[in-house]
């Protein structure tokens, strides 16, 4: 088989390595070229067009930023016509409604689609540790788990297509308000001259405790925001989408929407590509960060 992969951005990249690290057959495409060049040392075939990587491959791996880059890619007459007898593998995060009507889309032209978006960021997708949920058919699931398996050992499959996409936005929903949680917590206990050894040894020792806490630890205490595993601005859009979908089943989206108001506090506090652990900053200087 012969893969094509669009969009080898910050997750993408590592991604697409594990496929070349198998010995599996790759063409990739990117928007800015320049991200292709450890692929191309790695042997990877480079696609000047998207339509060029879709006509050469038997199936293609997106991983890209929203549901309108995938439609500029994917969804283009050019490229549009081509997916005739492809398998595509949608493992950005987007909308459930947005995964739907991108399915539809392939199928009408006489592909096959699923989605399988993931739970982790860059130090996962290097060492294939991703938590990979997959939505489709059953029978699709079977016939892709060991590709995806590259990714993630375990991929889980979560049911039909827009499932896997809603349980993807579910959990970074989490993602966001744990860290939330967490940066105040720290911040308190800071200010009122706790030991911040002494806290996190407490919490280790709690039911309340989350490695995701210890990963954003040292950022959080040194300021280092730089090189991010997860861009606030990628978890805002993130958000966004998962706000817009809740809204629609009435639920109650106060606290996440005290979470987005925090994470917006930061991008303006600090660039967007910063690491969304940029939220302690936002909530330990709250009034210079902004609270008009």
């Amino acid at each position: 088989m012969k893969v094509a992969f669009l969009g080898t951005g910050l997750m993408g990249l590592p991604m697409a390595q594990r496929l070349l690290a198998a010995n599996i057959e790759l063409i990739a495409y990117n928007r800015t070229p320049e991200k292709l060049t450890p692929l191309q040392a790695a042997g990877a075939e480079i696609a000047v067009k998207p339509r060029q990587a879709i006509r050469a491959a038997d199936c293609i791996i997106l991983m890209l930023s929203n549901a309108a880059a995938i439609y500029h890619l994917l969804l283009t007459d050019t490229s549009w016509h081509a997916l005739s007898g492809r398998s595509v593998i949608q493992m950005g995060t987007i909308a459930p409604i947005e995964s739907q009507e991108i399915r539809n889309a392939v199928v009408a032209a006489g592909g096959e689609y699923i989605e399988a978006p993931v739970l982790g960021s860059i130090p996962e997708a290097e060492t294939g540790q991703l938590i990979v949920m997959v939505g489709g058919e059953r029978e699709q699931y079977e016939r892709h788990v060991n590709l995806l398996s590259h990714f993630g050992p375990n991929p889980v499959y979560v049911g039909e297509v827009g499932s896997a996409s809603s349980l993807t936005l579910a959990l970074n929903q989490l993602i966001a308000s744990l860290t939330t949680s967490f940066a105040l917590s720290l911040a308190f206990v800071q200010l009122q001259g706790i030991d911040t050894e002494l806290f996190m040894r407490v919490l280790r020792e709690s039911k309340l405790y989350a490695p995701t806490f210890d990963q954003n630890l040292s950022r959080m205490l040194h300021g280092n925001y730089t090189q991010a595993n997860l861009p606030t601005k990628q978890l805002i859009k993130e958000i966004d989408l998962f706000i817009s979908e809740a809204k629609s089943l009435g639920l109650n989206l106060s606290s996440i929407e005290g979470v987005k108001y925090i994470l917006q506090s930061a991008m303006k506090m600090s660039y967007p590509e910063d690491d969304y652990s940029s939220v302690f900053p936002a909530i330990r200087e709250w009034g210079e960060a902004g609270g008009d």
